[in-house]
């Protein structure tokens, strides 16, 4: 079967190996007691619409979760932060994998978490590494309630389809068991 730049068109081992690469543990966790803290160089509220932008080296931080971009709106509902969308060249988004396998360090120029959807979002070259595994995609959308990863190559400049890249590295020897007595 030709894949078609859709993670979904892969075989199932494969598949597993994509989550253990692109699965952030959670993203913003608007439930947790640890406040998100914002800084940047300018910051605009506009409290009746429930939008802050703020612009210029903004970083959003929430215990050992980093976002870093040039710009980042949050928007506010009645629950509270509802979707946060940053952009930068790239942005960049950090945080502990789980089962402490490290760190996730993913960027695009475009990164969208939506509390409705359990959804983070990396558009436009976006690039998540974890443990020396790289996943690439044009976008890559991440549920954070199912753990399930959805990419997609998006297109070339040519107009072609474009691809969607894994590099998974072997096991190490200590995690595999070879058998052999030695």
């Amino acid at each position: 079967m030709k894949p078609s730049g859709k993670l979904c068109c892969y075989p199932p081992a494969l598949l597993a190996a994509a989550l253990t690469v692109a699965a952030p543990a959670m993203a913003f966790d608007v439930n947790s007691e640890v406040p998100i803290q914002v800084s940047a160089d300018a910051a605009r509220l506009d409290d009746s619409a429930g939008v802050a932008t703020y612009t210029g080296a903004v970083e959003l931080v929430q215990g050992e979760t980093r976002l870093e971009a040039e710009r980042v709106v949050l928007y506010r509902d009645a629950r509270g932060l509802s979707r946060i969308e940053a952009s930068g060249n790239p942005a960049h988004y950090r945080q502990p994998a789980q089962d402490d396998a490290g760190m996730t360090d993913a960027r695009a120029l475009n990164i969208t978490w939506s509390a409705a959807d359990a959804q983070l979002t990396f558009e436009r070259q976006a690039i998540i590494e974890q443990n020396s595994n790289v996943f690439k995609g044009d976008v890559i959308h991440y549920n954070t309630e199912s753990r399930v990863v959805t990419a997609d190559g998006g297109k070339t400049d040519s107009g072609a389809s474009g691809r969607v890249e894994m590099v998974i590295q072997p096991r190490n020897s200590d995690q595999s068991s070879s058998g052999d007595g030695s």
